[in-house]
């Protein structure tokens, strides 16, 4: 593309050059033609007033001396006596039909033109003035007009294959780098997109930068289709996880037997599938770019120990949630949170026996949310252990997995999990959400009051 809008620039300002310049080198040559002739008649009508006054042969040759075709010695009389006064370069028989006719005219000479002019003088006499008129004058200054007509042709055509270039080549980057956005995309990188303001977008056209909007249209489209496929796969295995739960703890109540073990093997076994499922529906590609929703926390913890509240009463638990009366948006999707949530509380059910008191406790404070789940029961021996991916508590069925997705939760955010005592006097878990980013809630739309408070805790 580059190279062919150079071509056609070439050829286009060549034949605008052509049909401009060569009427005008022809207008030039001409001019310079009529000017040495002009310069011609000028020298003879300088001389008439010398030949009406007297034919004396050394009075005209002063007279021609005085003039600068005389000083070149390019100007000579033909005298009605037939003497000829100057060096004379035209044949006799022009002079002598200049003479007899009484007309101007100019003939060949030998190397130029020679003009003849007639003149009328005493006695009704008539003398010729010849001047004669070398091909260099005529040609004089030619040369270096047609030179600059002709830089100036090139200079042109450079100037046109410049612009051309330049354009072509804005033109060629903007599709290669479209081009090179889709080959991206079709390896896998789902972040890739084409820049459509800037610098890298000046001078592209319309149609490419139409292009370039539709395939991010398509990159983000494909990129959310993928976060909500994986959204799905976990949510489903979320919520098979936590029947599970239940199902493992009355598997623990059957006693001894085979049949007993048979059972607990089993649900440990569909346990684990269930955390490897969960495993591989967080676990996103490098390539794809997280997308960025928001939730209320509160309200999914509202919810999420509703849903534990029933199994606590079926164990005989005490439980108790404070602080989840309003709001506290945080920039995690609402399945995430909700999972590890789940973590969370089925670590209680797990690692402590039945009957042991649970707390949940809700904290909004300045650029975080902080949730705390704390039980009655031993607490942890190896906290730093618990956090590690294969190295949790529990025995069968426990694959540490859930505090680890919870870590990767909280540290996306900008947050953390610590472990510690709780005022129950058993474990306490402590998940730190940072709510820095810009949060956009599902449904909710912001209010400028919030706008600026958000803004305020930004600059804090």
């Amino acid at each position: 593309m580059r190279w062919a809008m150079v071509k056609a620039a070439v050829a286009g300002t060549t034949m605008v050059a052509l049909a401009f310049l060569i009427p005008l080198g022809l207008m030039v040559q001409q001019t310079a033609r009529d000017r040495a002739f002009t310069a011609a008649e000028r020298q003879a009508a300088a001389l008439g007033p010398a030949l009406a006054i007297t034919t004396d042969q050394d009075a005209i040759a002063r007279a021609l001396a005085s003039t600068d075709a005389g000083a070149r010695d390019r100007i000579a009389v033909h005298l009605p006596t037939a003497v000829v006064v100057g060096k004379a370069r035209a044949d006799l028989a022009s002079v002598a039909v200049a003479r007899g006719q009484n007309r101007s005219f100019t003939v060949h000479a030998p190397g130029g033109f020679a003009l003849l002019q007639p003149v009328t003088v005493d006695g009704g006499r008539v003398a010729v003035i010849e001047v004669y008129v070398a091909e260099e004058d005529l040609t004089r200054g030619v040369g270096t007009a047609w030179l600059v007509l002709s830089l100036v042709a090139l200079a042109l055509v450079a100037i046109s294959v410049l612009v051309a270039d330049r354009m072509g080549a804005r033109i060629v980057a903007s599709a290669r780098r479209l081009a090179a956005a889709a080959r991206s995309l079709g390896s896998g990188n789902l972040a890739v997109r084409v820049p459509l303001t800037g610098r890298e977008a000046a001078g592209a056209p319309d149609e490419l930068r139409e292009a370039a909007a539709a395939f991010n249209a398509m990159a983000d489209r494909v990129v959310h289709l993928l976060a909500a496929e994986r959204e799905l796969a976990a949510d489903l295995s979320h919520r098979l996880r936590t029947p599970l739960t239940v199902l493992r703890l009355n598997a623990a109540s059957l006693g001894s037997g085979d049949a007993a073990e048979a059972t607990r093997h089993a649900v440990a076994q569909l346990e684990r599938e269930v955390d490897q499922i969960i495993r591989s529906a967080r676990r996103a590609p490098d390539s794809v770019p997280v997308v960025a929703v928001g939730c209320d926390a509160a309200e999914v913890i509202r919810e999420r120990v509703g849903f534990w509240s029933a199994l606590a009463e079926d164990e005989a638990r005490p439980w108790q949630l404070a602080g989840a009366e309003g709001a506290a948006p945080v920039p995690v999707q609402r399945g995430d949170l909700a999972a590890a949530l789940d973590a969370l509380l089925g670590n209680v059910f797990r690692h402590t026996p039945v009957g042991t008191a649970f707390s949940v406790d809700v904290h909004v404070a300045s650029g975080a949310v902080i949730v705390l789940v704390g039980d009655a029961g031993a607490g942890f021996a190896d906290p730093a252990a618990a956090v590690r991916r294969g190295e949790g508590q529990g025995g069968e069925g426990s694959t540490g997995l859930g505090l680890d997705i919870v870590r990767k939760l909280a540290e996306a955010t900008g947050g953390d999990l610590a472990l510690g005592r709780s005022a129950l006097g058993g474990a306490e878990l402590r998940l730190r959400l940072g709510t820095q980013g810009e949060l956009h809630l599902p449904g909710a739309r912001g209010t400028a009051r919030g706008r600026k408070k958000r803004a305020a805790r930004r600059s804090q």
